[in-house]
């Protein structure tokens, strides 16, 4: 094993696909099955695929690739396509509802991950925010696959809305079946014999629907998958297409080891802290259970028709570190909650599980196995994309910021399409706090809007991504034209969004940001 620690120091899936516009597939073709696997908190480089450029704009390990063991994401993406610069919110729940509804957060306005007992908004946080999450007629890909003819499955991790509001239960927004999901981002437990927290752990969060496994062996991870390939079952036994979100709560804490892998990060001249050893058995559990469903729909026959995405909900929260530093997330800046890239940069990968171009999706879609794509796409993409594929219509009147990604499924250039993200986080606390991001091509900004630790006392802070991809030199004092060209396109980007703002104090006016 490298010795990463000094270098760290300091989170599938199945994508969906959304267009939302002309139809691809001919009425009476056989619909394909989605598959959307979200692994929660983990970032581009927890996992041995390698997700970042080197020099020559190809694929390139780094230490962390080298450290963790994802033998089923590398048999994946050998299958389809992986993303470079794929982006996610850089917290949990904005990045769920921006998946499902196909709008950024600073739409929906969920804009921080939601607090089971509350409104989370923070001190100076806007009273606007949407903390009680989704809600029975809000328009999510679920609900229109279900009108579709689609049996929608949900099993994991759910966190879309707080306790005692409907969007705690995603059979309220969508989908046919729950297993697992509820108002809380982390398991109670991930041991049987403590009942996922049922039985010891975090009573209050204890994953629903599983009883028959307590007292077993059955790690959570494990449970879950074995949840997910019964419903797939049902689904093909009732010929029915289906739309499956099989959302981890690996690899969020509490790091708890996956004692099936414990023992491979054991042996090291430099032993390494507990918690990253239960991390990475998290990570490698979850791989283990992508390969457990890529199997079962194998064996069930379904692969040819069934188009699996799997991505990450937000930035590594790998215990190696700062999350404002290069530490969990190495070589890119900072992790889980951060304004930097290693915030809001996930692993990507779609696939068709078994190749056939005589299958009408793949004719519609085709994608070539082993390929790459370095465009800028996001996590609300995946909303038009589902759509377009499976022929479904967006309501009159749902706005979708997300862009279809079918050129760029192909591993092909989309020369029409404007590399742009936005990220708004105008809570606290976190790892960092009240903060919006803008990318626009190779530049990016970032407005503080009070200034402090996280800023190191600046209101802004610019950086060339061609440059100087992982961060460390700060443009903003010596790029002016840049910095107001920037700070002139995050303002627009938040005004079309109809964003809400921090205030100045509470029960007070609106912080809006300052072009300078």
């Amino acid at each position: 094993m490298p010795d990463i620690v000094p270098i760290c120091r300091r989170f599938v899936l199945v994508l969906l696909v959304a267009g939302c516009m002309p139809a691809v597939l001919p009425a009476a073709a056989q619909q394909p099955n989605i598959v959307v696997v979200l692994v929660d908190d983990m970032g581009a480089m927890d996992t041995s695929v390698p997700f970042l450029a080197g020099p020559t704009g190809t694929p390139k390990k780094y230490p962390l690739n080298h450290f963790y063991r994802t033998p089923n994401m590398e048999r994946l993406a050998a299958r389809g396509v992986r993303f470079g610069q794929f982006c996610a919110m850089s917290v949990c729940s904005p990045s769920r509802v921006s998946l499902l509804t196909g709008q950024n957060a600073a739409r929906h306005r969920v804009t921080n991950w939601i607090d089971p007992n509350g409104d989370n908004r923070g001190t100076n946080g806007p009273a606007d925010w949407n903390w009680a999450g989704l809600k029975p007629g809000d328009v999510t890909l679920p609900s229109l696959l279900q009108k579709a003819g689609y049996r929608t499955l949900h099993v994991g991790k759910g966190h879309l809305g707080p306790q005692g509001k409907p969007g705690a239960n995603p059979l309220n927004v969508g989908f046919d079946t729950n297993v697992g999901g509820g108002p809380f981002g982390q398991p109670g437990s991930y041991f049987a014999q403590h009942g996922y927290g049922k039985l010891a752990g975090n009573k209050a969060n204890a994953v629903p629907g599983l009883d028959k496994y307590h007292g077993t062996n059955t790690f959570l991870t494990d449970a879950l998958t074995l949840e997910a390939n019964r419903l797939v079952s049902e689904a093909v036994a009732e010929k029915k297409p289906f739309y499956l979100n099989l959302w981890h709560y690996a690899v969020h804490a509490p790091f708890q080891a996956d004692p099936r892998f414990e023992e491979k990060y054991q042996g090291s001249d430099k032993p390494l802290p507990s918690r990253v050893r239960a991390f990475a058995t998290l990570v490698e559990g979850m791989d283990k259970s992508l390969g457990d469903l890529m199997d079962h729909l194998e064996k069930l026959g379904v692969a040819d028709n069934t188009l699996v995405f799997f991505l990450g909900d937000n930035g590594s929260d790998a215990p190696w570190g700062d999350h404002q530093a290069v530490a969990c997330s190495a070589p890119l800046r900072g992790g889980k909650g951060s304004q930097y890239e290693g915030g809001t940069r996930v692993p990507f990968i779609a696939a068709w599980l078994k190749a056939n171009l005589d299958n009408p999706a793949q004719k519609a879609l085709p994608i070539a196995p082993g390929t790459w794509q370095p465009q800028q796409a996001a996590i609300q993409d995946l909303f038009p994309t589902v759509l377009e594929l499976t022929n479904t219509a967006n309501p009159q009147g749902h706005v979708v910021d997300g862009r279809g990604l079918k050129t760029l499924l192909k591993a092909e250039p989309d020369p029409a399409r404007p590399e742009r993200f936005l990220m708004h986080y105008p809570h606290a606390p976190h790892q960092c706090d009240y903060f919006t991001t803008w990318r626009d091509g190779d530049w990016k900004v970032i407005y503080h809007y009070f200034p402090g630790k996280s800023s190191g006392g600046s209101h802004y802070q610019l950086f060339n991504l061609k440059e100087d991809p992982f961060e460390q030199s700060d443009l903003a004092k010596t790029s002016p034209v840049e910095l107001k060209r920037l700070m002139s396109g995050l303002v627009a980007a938040l005004e079309a969004h109809n964003a809400a703002y921090p205030v100045d104090q509470p029960g007070g006016k609106a912080l809006k940001p300052v072009v300078p």
